[in-house]
């Protein structure tokens, strides 16, 4: 049966696993921590949800089943081969605590993260910042703002970035489309980099003379190690130009690369280990396999909600990827805007206006919440080794309704009218 056929014909019903495996992940770290800490238990819930999704459509449509498998293949390879190369990359040393410094490691991260990912830089910048600042009392807003600018809104440039968009690639988007997106990233970062240095800028005039003093007297300067690291990425990079399967062999070969060639001494520095990819490779493995009723529905129906304009895809992509995994979210509405069938110029048969907003809705919007992406928690989880007492889940929000939204808006004004 044809997919436009196929999603005509499902009941709504089958979208409720992949809504229960969405609230799920949301909810269960907040409302049972230690059952949701193992692994086993991750992939018992993704499991159970997934289950009968994937009877029905062993039985009614195996090639739909078959097509989500081969985009999660090609969805994990990247990020692994990612989170494996820069686990290899070391950065030493203590910089003085100054604005200007620690404006230029966000800068400095958010450009880094269109070519190792936002987890990547984040794992990879986050620890020499907390110890460059470390001399500093009136710190709490940093790790904020670096969840902000490296974790979330600077991979926006290139499908590497974040993963949403490089399912977008999977999807038939070209390579190089992304980076039409850099008026969108550059006024979003821009803004963002200006308010924290003035907000960075007030808190270090109020250190005390004896902070100031140790941070100038304890700088370190910087050094890189576990450089032919970035080799690998060279290679990660001129590997997203090949087709299937291909494609994903290059990447597990860097991987490989990655780790046959860098000092085993140099993990353990980044306190490097696997489980935040076994993570995320159990719980999208559930979501690959629910998504499939919620997309071909989607790309059936979609004209028949009602939505029309750039902006309701930029904030509706924007809001669920608040609360829920922004790669899911935008495969969403990615289908939702394809099955408009709008005549208009478009990019793997969304319009181009549509899948902007789509695109950087995903991306910015995962800052506005703890779990509204991968390295969020991983950021707050680092600084709270480093005894940095960071906000709560609320207190958080708080800092993303002050800082971000405000900019949402004039990123709307400007672009999504």
């Amino acid at each position: 049966m044809p997919a436009e056929s196929l999603g005509y014909a499902l009941p709504l019903w089958t979208i409720v696993p992949f809504a229960g495996l969405l609230l799920s992940i949301a909810l269960l770290p907040m409302a049972a921590p230690a059952f949701w800490e193992r692994h086993r238990n991750k992939a018992l819930v993704a499991g159970l949800w997934a289950a009968p999704v994937a009877v029905l459509f062993l039985l009614r449509a195996p090639h739909e089943l078959l097509l989500s498998m081969r985009d999660y293949a090609s969805f994990i390879i990247l990020l692994a081969a990612l989170f494996v190369i820069s686990g290899g990359i070391v950065i030493r040393g203590d910089l003085r605590a100054t604005p200007s410094v620690n404006t230029a490691f966000l800068l400095v991260g958010a450009v880094l993260a269109n070519f190792i990912g936002t987890t990547g830089a984040s794992m990879l910048l986050i620890r020499p910042l907390l110890q460059t600042n470390s001399e500093r009392r009136r710190t709490r807003h940093i790790p904020v703002f670096f969840i902000f600018a490296v974790s979330n809104v600077g991979g926006c440039l290139t499908p590497l970035g974040d993963p949403p968009l490089f399912m977008g690639l999977i999807k038939g988007v070209p390579f190089l489309w992304t980076l039409r997106l850099f008026p969108v990233w550059a006024l979003m970062m821009g803004g963002l980099l200006l308010v924290f240095f003035v907000l960075d800028r007030h808190h270090y005039e109020r250190e005390t003379a004896k902070d100031l003093i140790s941070d100038r007297e304890r700088v370190v300067p910087l050094r890189l190690k576990g450089r032919v690291n970035f080799v690998w990425v060279a290679g990660v990079l001129g590997g997203m130009f090949l087709p299937f399967p291909f494609r994903e062999a290059a990447l597990a070969l860097m991987a490989g690369l990655s780790f046959a060639t860098t000092r085993k001494s140099y993990r353990t520095e980044n306190r490097f280990h696997y489980g935040p990819i076994v993570e995320v490779a159990v719980l999208f493995a559930g979501l690959f396999v629910t998504m499939v009723p919620a997309l071909l529905i989607l790309g059936a129906r979609g004209a028949e909600l009602g939505l029309s304009r750039p902006w309701h895809f930029f904030w509706l992509t924007g809001g669920l990827s608040s609360f829920l995994d922004n790669t899911p979210t935008y495969l969403v509405f990615f289908s939702l805007a394809k099955g408009l069938g709008l005549g208009v110029p478009a990019v793997a048969g969304v319009p181009t206006a549509f899948l902007a907003a789509i695109s950087t809705g995903a991306v910015f919007m995962g800052a506005n919440s703890y779990i509204g992406n991968g390295p969020n928690f991983m950021v707050k989880c680092i600084a709270e080794q480093y005894r940095h007492k960071m906000p709560s889940f609320f207190g958080y929000m708080a800092y993303s309704a002050a800082v971000l939204v405000p900019l949402y808006l004039v990123v709307t004004v400007v672009f999504f009218r």
